[in-house]
């Protein structure tokens, strides 16, 4: 059965404006960008009519760390449903029980449990439930301009302007500065149940925080008897070349919160992953999350398929020299725009591009679709456009990728006089 193609692209655009966001479509018409996603195929989309051709650089925030519809995911999907469908959520389950082990097995020190959702905000929704049942305590802190998600207890850790619309936040949600120690330990008390980060927040333009950052961090929640959260739903599975960003600081948090990625941009799939002891709250209340198709059994073959190619060790080192080759072609494009790039925020293929001025970011999001790349700009830094590739293509895309942007910083700092 056909599925791709079905209708003129104007009739798409317009049941698109009448049945599912009329806003969405005003927006993408004022930025001239009407692409509909048709073929897709590793690195690269097509638009549905006109063929036009993009290289996916925004990966969803790293659903297509693998590529769009990679060959190895799909044949976990289709040996899959031969034997599974979605399963019960309440029961025991082989499928969940074999992906946790695997994920027992991969992420860092003690962290042993895994409870398994649908979407990252439900996984941090979770994240923040079982850090307050757990220590009996109600303060969270979070990083201005961070974002964890658009459901309730995610949406209250974020910025303003995705909260505001809906009233007041509910109590007990504080943020500091990210990377600002002083300001986390004046904030940091007995009262605070846990402390959430994004290991490297890709909504506020992909800020590396000093190296030193997370330890201090992990110092203060240690002295003052609070839980450190780790969202790693864009920086795992292999984005900063090591499976977990968080290792590159040399830290264990007591929970870390995984998804985008873990789908293989087939199968929704994000997980709550916690160290041992905390499991004590669910021993005691084992019932009290529920997520009908968290985990969904036929998914399961799907994440310990992505598990197995991102953990590979030459997989990881790949990602760590292409971030070099990154690197590198970021350091010409700096002498050849100097009026315009200001730096490549980068760990491993984690990349925002800093530019000059908040005009930047919106316009170079244009200047990318028309050389033939999909950006966005980073929306809590609108000075960065971020730059995420799936992680699996070869160095002759990597320097293509290079001089498309080339292209797109010239017709940005023309647009805007720079």
């Amino acid at each position: 059965m056909k599925y791709i193609g079905l209708g003129t692209k104007q009739g798409i655009i317009s049941r698109f404006a009448d049945y599912v966001s009329s806003g969405k479509a005003e927006t993408f018409k004022m930025f001239g960008l009407d692409f509909i996603f048709g073929r897709r195929e590793g690195a690269y989309v097509w638009d549905i009519t006109n063929g036009k051709k993009l290289i996916n650089c925004h990966c969803n925030g790293g659903v297509f760390n693998l590529g769009h519809r990679n060959p190895k995911v799909i044949a976990a999907l289709t040996s899959a449903l031969e034997e599974l469908d979605i399963g019960n959520h309440h029961l025991i389950s082989e499928q969940r029980a074999m992906l946790a082990e695997k994920l027992a097995q991969l992420t860092p020190g003690d962290i042993t449990y895994t409870v398994f959702g649908v979407s990252g905000g439900e996984a941090v929704d979770l994240a923040i439930k079982l850090a307050r049942g757990y220590s009996k305590k109600l303060k969270i802190i979070s990083a201005i301009g961070g974002y964890h998600g658009h459901t309730g207890l995610a949406l209250a850790t974020g910025d303003e302007q995705y909260r505001q619309p809906f009233g007041p936040n509910p109590p007990g949600f504080v943020q500091v500065p990210f990377g600002d120690i002083a300001a986390l330990e004046k904030e940091l008390d007995e009262s605070t149940a846990a402390v959430i980060f994004e290991t490297v927040p890709a909504t506020s333009g992909m800020p590396v925080p000093p190296e030193d950052f997370y330890v201090e961090v992990r110092r203060l929640c240690l002295e003052r008897g609070a839980l450190l959260i780790i969202d790693e739903i864009q920086t795992g599975l292999g984005r900063t070349g090591k499976l977990w960003g968080i290792e590159h600081f040399q830290v264990v948090p007591d929970i870390m919160v995984i998804g985008k990625g873990l789908s293989g941009g087939i199968y929704p799939m994000s997980a709550t992953c916690f160290r041992k002891e905390l499991e004590s709250f669910f021993r005691e209340h084992p019932f009290i999350h529920v997520s009908t198709f968290g985990g969904a059994e036929v998914g399961c073959p799907v994440a310990l398929a992505v598990l197995e190619e991102s953990s590979r060790p030459e997989f990881l080192e790949h990602v760590v020299n292409l971030a070099r080759l990154f690197a590198q072609g970021f350091e010409e494009l700096k002498k050849k725009h100097p009026t315009i790039l200001v730096r490549l925020r980068q760990l491993g293929l984690m990349m925002g591009i800093e530019m000059v001025n908040e005009q930047c970011g919106p316009i170079m999001t244009r200047a990318c679709y028309d050389h033939g790349l999909l950006s966005i700009y980073a929306n809590n830094d609108r000075r960065v456009s971020q730059l995420l590739p799936p992680l699996n293509i070869d160095e002759g895309l990597a320097y293509e990728i290079l001089e498309r942007l080339d292209g797109a910083l010239k017709d940005t700092k023309e647009f805007l006089g720079l």
